[in-house]
């Protein structure tokens, strides 16, 4: 029941993009390709072999009847908005909302078997979509929280406020989920450093570096970089998540060893993510070229499990970070936050 159109032309013989010396943007080179293909899987292979650790190539709706039951920890969906998009080969135009509503629906019915009990499910999208996330969602699970991002690009409007920023529902299964508040706290700057009769910081660390707090997360993200250019991630997917953000949901709704499953997986952060922080994942994409991309990143992760925005297991501040290991290493030494005194 996809509602992605393919496109009627032909992509072949463009040839790879020009690009700037320091772009960043990760590719897959025609002699990769062969290679990448060759470990993906196939919707028709599903019954004969593990889907753990593995990206699906294909339409998730056809996978998820296949699919083993009550397998999945954490469930991230991120599927197409309700708003014109082109997506490599394939293209989403908007419908009416009762109809995307609808489609919403029965994503939820043929997804929901495949979850555990004790699941979490975080459910992507825009202002516009959310109407029709909360009315679906809510007839099959119990949504507990909206979460708001900044995104911090956005493209302005003469006659409306400018659109910047995108909603994460939070829900669950069950009232029985994992919640590991410890392992998404924010480190913030402190604004107002206050002390205790003796002098001492009160909550707050107090660094040759600066003032810091390590804070409780909340429902509202101003610390999210969508992936651009110069970044190790990026990709020429439209609407691609940053690892920071998805590594937020997969820290606090999983646990080491769990299975995190993403059915629209695009250039596979949700997966690079949970192989990176020690979990078992899964993921589905219709394009292969994102498909391809995929494979790619999970390969790379294998060297490098850093998560940009994440150190010191927490999360810092946007360009904190950045700022505290550029004076560190001025000084010849990158040290760890609890040695930074």
């Amino acid at each position: 029941m996809s509602l992605l159109k393919p496109i009627d032309e032909d992509h072949g013989g463009k040839g790879p993009k020009k690009r700037a010396p320091r772009n960043r943007t990760l590719e897959v080179r025609g002699t990769e390709a062969k290679a990448f293909r060759e470990g993906l899987l196939s919707v028709e292979g599903l019954k004969s072999e593990s889907i753990v650790g593995r990206t699906i190539l294909g339409d998730c709706f056809q996978a998820f009847d296949v699919l083993p039951r009550a397998i999945v920890d954490l469930l991230v969906l991120d599927p197409p908005y309700n708003l014109n998009k082109k997506f490599g080969g394939s293209t989403f135009s908007r419908v009416p909302v009762a109809e995307y509503t609808k489609w919403l629906k029965q994503l939820f019915v043929n997804v929901k078997p495949l979850l555990k009990p004790t699941a979490t499910v975080y459910i992507c999208g825009d202002w516009f979509t959310s109407a029709s996330i909360f009315e679906a969602a809510s007839e099959h699970f119990t949504v507990r929280n909206r979460i708001t991002w900044e995104r911090e690009k956005g493209r302005g409007a003469l006659t409306n406020w400018k659109n910047s920023s995108e909603d994460i529902w939070f829900c669950t299964v069950s009232d029985r989920f994992a919640f590991n508040v410890d392992a998404v706290k924010m480190r913030r700057r402190v604004i107002a450093p206050y002390r205790d009769a003796d002098g001492q910081p009160k909550d707050w660390n107090e660094t040759g570096n600066g003032n810091f707090r390590d804070t409780h997360p909340s429902n509202l993200w101003t610390d999210i970089t969508i992936p651009f250019w110069s970044m190790p991630e990026n990709t020429d997917h439209p609407t691609q998540k940053s690892e920071k953000l998805i590594a937020k949901l997969v820290l606090a709704s999983s646990n080491p060893g769990e299975l995190v499953f993403d059915p629209f997986l695009g250039s596979g952060t949700t997966s690079v993510v949970a192989k990176k922080l020690g979990r078992q994942y899964c993921g589905i994409e219709l394009e292969e070229a994102y498909a391809l991309l995929a494979e790619k990143r999970l390969i790379l992760a294998e060297g490098d499990r850093q998560i940009q925005g994440y150190s010191e297991r927490v999360f810092w501040e946007r360009n904190t970070l950045n700022v505290i290991n550029s004076r560190a290493k001025c000084e010849g030494d990158l040290l760890p936050f609890d040695k930074l005194r």
